[in-house]
């Protein structure tokens, strides 16, 4: 063959390299395989329609199962791209920048493995970034706010996005070059609902947005059948497994509630208000006061100009069920006189309110209104029976309830025991929505970034409360009226005879703030 002829093929070889990214891929990109090595990189047919998506359209968002080499096929066409166009600037994102790295990586393997007539001389090559002399160029970066900022980016390439907490500021600070032609692409697996990539997607499956939703399961893989995925929840377990393989946002993430306890509850016992009082409609009520029943309002306090809201609930104590709940942004002061008008008609409830810092302006506020059936803290670490039987010495026990670094776990836990347990009737879909997102982040357990928890801690206070104080309470008054009993018994045996009206021996003589009272109603 002559030189003239090599030359003539290698010019219809370029020429259809650069007309189609899949056709250079398959005959001229190699890859590192886990198993197999150094391999030529031919696509499957579902990644082949992938990548024509991807050269085909500004913006694309690609929910994936793990392993089905999407990531790689990325920087394919970002070598493509960087190949068969002068001045790309591609910005490869992720969590960290060493899987930013690895990303980039692959395309230098890539690189470094292509014939020498395509491989374009690199004027920069390290770790980081790769420079090719016709100025297109690769850079690997941790995500953060000012990450894309000033860049004139051609495509913002975002690994794992769901999974990045500030990549809503990252797009927002890159819109700007974006607007001017450059493409973004985002590509994860599920992190649970409520984040960027997730509102992302639901946008973009609606239309509200201009991202292509790109749906890929691992059934989409021609390698993987139902017994590799029921080894998948073997090796997994269900929840990861879901998140893993399945694309599903519901049971992925590190949510502090069990997806399926949500969907039940979804299922089972949401319900729409039958009113809604207020201005705007806060106020939102499922039953009416039942004079037979006793009720609690719990409530949570917020300053009523931040981005967190006031909250209570109102609950049937002895069957654990929500029959009110209120969620907006109002004055302390003015909070404190709703919670005791709305206490005082469901049949002088108990009223719980968190004292923490704004709280004590609407705790002085249901002070001053002089609200009798008011919750006190004790001031003890060890919740007791007698801390409890204290109550009328108000010196020993505090106005509220008390959120400390001890009692915040033992709240949440208690709330996830009863939704675990399916022994709590939850009919708010509010509620229900702060829930999704309320995950375990750094070891604590808190509302999603730009999410809010305060119908959460509310309702898991009150849970906490009716397991805790009121038991205790009860087991006091129990205690009582037996040491009463014994008292009387012992007295009958003797054959004492008590006036009521001498009050200088009379054992059911106790001191309250109101004076000496005679308890013997309690018998």
């Amino acid at each position: 063959m002559s030189q003239q002829d090599v030359k003539k093929i290698i010019i219809q070889e370029y020429a259809k390299c650069a007309k189609d990214p899949e056709y250079f891929m398959k005959k001229y990109c190699y890859i590192q395989h886990p198993q197999r090595g150094r391999i030529l990189f031919n696509l499957y047919p579902f990644q082949g329609k992938v990548l024509h998506l991807f050269r085909d359209h500004q913006f694309l968002i690609t929910l994936k199962s793990r392993q089905l080499g999407i990531s790689t096929l990325a920087a394919g066409y970002s070598l493509w791209l960087m190949i068969f166009h002068k001045d790309k600037n591609v910005l490869a994102l992720a969590t960290t920048q060493a899987t930013a790295r690895n990303l980039v990586n692959k395309v230098q393997f890539m690189y470094k493995e292509l014939p020498s007539w395509l491989r374009i001389k690199a004027v920069e090559d390290n770790k980081l970034s790769l420079r090719l002399k016709n100025g297109s160029r690769i850079t690997a970066k941790s995500s953060n706010s000012d990450a894309a900022r000033s860049e004139a980016v051609s495509l913002l390439l975002i690994d794992e996005a769901a999974f990045i907490d500030n990549i809503d500021e990252t797009f927002a600070a890159a819109q700007q070059t974006l607007a001017t032609g450059g493409q973004c692409m985002a590509l994860s697996t599920p992190n649970g609902i409520g984040n960027w990539f997730h509102q992302t997607w639901e946008k973009a499956e609606t239309g509200e947005n201009s991202f292509i939703p790109i749906k890929l399961p691992w059934t989409v893989h021609p390698e993987r059948n139902q017994a590799w995925r029921d080894q998948q929840d073997a090796d997994l377990g269900p929840r990861m497994a879901a998140q893993e393989c399945d694309c599903d946002f519901l049971s992925s993430g590190d949510t502090v509630f069990e997806p399926a306890d949500l969907v039940h509850l979804e299922t089972t016992s949401q319900q729409d208000p039958i009113e809604k009082r207020g201005v705007s409609g806060d106020y939102w009520i499922w039953e009416y006061p039942d004079y037979t029943k006793s009720y609690m309002v719990v409530a949570d306090v917020a300053r009523g100009d931040g981005q967190d809201f006031s909250a209570f609930h109102v609950f049937d104590i002895e069957s654990a069920t929500q029959v009110a709940e209120f969620k907006s942004k109002v004055p302390p002061k003015e909070y404190g006189n709703l919670l005791v008008g709305v206490a005082t008609e469901y049949n002088n409830a108990l009223l719980v309110v968190e004292n923490a810092n704004i709280g004590w302006s609407t705790i002085e506020q249901i002070i001053e209104r002089e609200y009798g059936n008011f919750y006190y803290s004790s001031k003890s670490d060890q919740d007791t029976v007698e801390s409890y039987m204290t109550k009328m010495e108000k010196g020993n026990l505090t106005p509220g309830f008390t959120m400390s670094m001890r009692t915040r776990p033992l709240v949440i836990a208690k709330m996830m025991d009863y939704v675990r347990e399916k022994s709590v009737t939850i009919k708010s879909k509010r509620l229900l929505k702060e829930m999704r997102v309320f995950i375990w982040k750094n070891g604590k357990a808190q509302a999603q970034t730009n999410y809010n928890d305060d119908l959460v801690m509310a309702f898991a206070t009150g849970l906490y409360v009716r397991d805790t104080a009121l038991r205790l309470r009860q087991q006091g008054m129990d205690l009582s009226r037996a040491n009463l009993s014994a008292i009387n018994s012992l007295n009958n045996r003797q054959g004492a005879a008590y006036s009521v009206g001498n009050m200088q021996n009379n054992p059911y003589l106790m001191k309250t703030p109101d004076g000496e009272q005679d308890i013997s109603w309690l018998l």
